[in-house]
């Protein structure tokens, strides 16, 4: 395994995690914002002579961070994002990281089932590196050789970066079914059909369809509708509960974003459709949930 120069930007949970998977194999920097009283690190100059910069940041900086740095990049340096939101422009990460670095530069993301709480207690991880080629893919994989992470190779960028977005937003649903007392029959049916409308709006937005069968999609809404700290899982309890006051994170800024920009039309989407709907005037939960439960499938 060969050692790499690797700058961290961003050092919240996954932050933390990266640097515990990497630091003790490779060079790790980290790179923040400074806080109030610290001193600034230069972040162009940081990124000078990397092999490998991890985003580990949320997708709104993302743009931001990227132009910052793409000047002073090495031309094989490989810059990979994990965030799982919209920026105000409406665009996932990946999106979002290329407009930064322009178009020279290699890019990717790294999603799936990779909680940070339980990666830096050494429990096993997996994800999906979803990368232009399996030349890039060989130095991901190389990079985490030795660590908790498992990785597999994804040819399809767009359609895990999208995954990544939608499945925080079908998270919600199961919180909602949880709180409702709905049972474990529900939850059965919510995975089939959160799979079925992630697949085909995956399609949609540029990715492919059986893209959402995989870790990113399929693996990462399970863990994250299940998991008992998802934030996401615990926005459902919480509305499900008749709680208005903090329903925020980066499912349901994909919500209001993908309102705002129209990016798809959600009414052939049904379960999408009541996850919006009673996100953004959570009324009569048990009324439309029945409502929606018994008109689920088709006649």
């Amino acid at each position: 395994m060969t050692s790499r120069r690797v700058l961290i930007i961003g050092f919240g949970e996954m932050g933390h995690a990266m640097n515990h998977l990497l630091s003790p194999r490779h060079e790790v920097q980290v790179w923040h914002r400074a806080h109030a009283g610290e001193v600034a690190i230069d972040l162009a100059r940081s990124a000078e002579k990397q092999d490998v910069v991890l985003f580990c940041v949320p997708t709104a900086p993302v743009f931001e961070l990227a132009s910052r740095i793409r000047d002073r990049l090495s031309s094989d340096t490989l810059c990979l994002s994990i965030a799982k939101g919209l920026d105000d422009q409406a665009r996932p990460a990946l999106l979002a990281l290329r407009a930064g670095l322009g178009k020279d530069t290699n890019s990717g993301v790294l999603y799936g089932p990779m909680i940070a709480e339980e990666l830096m207690v050494d429990r096993p991880g997996f994800a999906q590196a979803g990368v232009e080629d399996r030349e890039h893919y060989m130095r991901v994989r190389d990079l985490f050789a030795s660590s908790n992470l498992v990785l597999e190779y994804h040819d399809d960028p767009p359609g895990l970066s999208w995954c990544a977005v939608l499945k925080n937003v079908y998270a919600i649903a199961f919180g909602m079914a949880n709180g409702l007392g709905l049972g474990d029959n529900v939850r059965g049916l919510l995975a089939v059909l959160a799979l079925r409308e992630l697949s085909a709006l995956v399609g949609k937005l540029g990715g492919k369809t059986d893209t959402p069968y995989g870790l990113a999609g399929l693996g990462d809404l399970i863990t994250t509708a299940t998991s008992a700290g998802s934030h996401h899982h615990e926005l459902g309890l919480r509305l499900a509960r008749g709680e208005r006051e903090g329903i925020t994170g980066e499912g349901v800024h994909s919500l209001r974003t993908i309102r705002a920009h129209e990016l798809i039309d959600i009414k052939p989407y049904p379960m999408f459709s009541l996850i919006e709907r009673l996100v953004r005037e959570p009324e009569d939960l048990p009324g439309q949930w029945h409502d929606f439960l018994f008109s689920a499938l088709p006649a």
